[in-house]
């Protein structure tokens, strides 16, 4: 992903609001699973990390990157913003 792919998504994150939440239950394999689900019906999905979770947004916005085959877009103080593109429906159109 270049920078003008990344500005282009930061953009769109910026309008829409955290779909998922991570407390102090961490990161489970339900909330990797649902992630997951939603970036192949999205594409772009926006995280609110809560104070009360002791892991570190960078950290987790790593793993689920790994473990959902996305991309981390952005990590700024406890949001995270990732993209996969969707093998069935795409919806956002990259600048090239």
């Amino acid at each position: 992903m270049n920078s003008k792919q990344r500005s282009y998504l930061k953009s769109l994150a910026m309008a829409t609001d955290a779909t998922f939440q991570i407390g102090k239950g961490r990161l489970t394999p339900e909330i990797t699973n649902a992630v997951d689900e939603a970036l192949e019906a999205r594409e772009l999905v926006k995280l609110s990390v809560l104070n009360n979770c002791m892991d570190e947004p960078d950290e987790l916005a790593r793993v689920l990157a790994e473990r959902t085959h996305s991309e981390v877009v952005q990590v700024i103080g406890k949001k995270i913003v990732l993209y996969r593109e969707s093998k069935t429906k795409k919806k956002i159109e990259l600048p090239k």
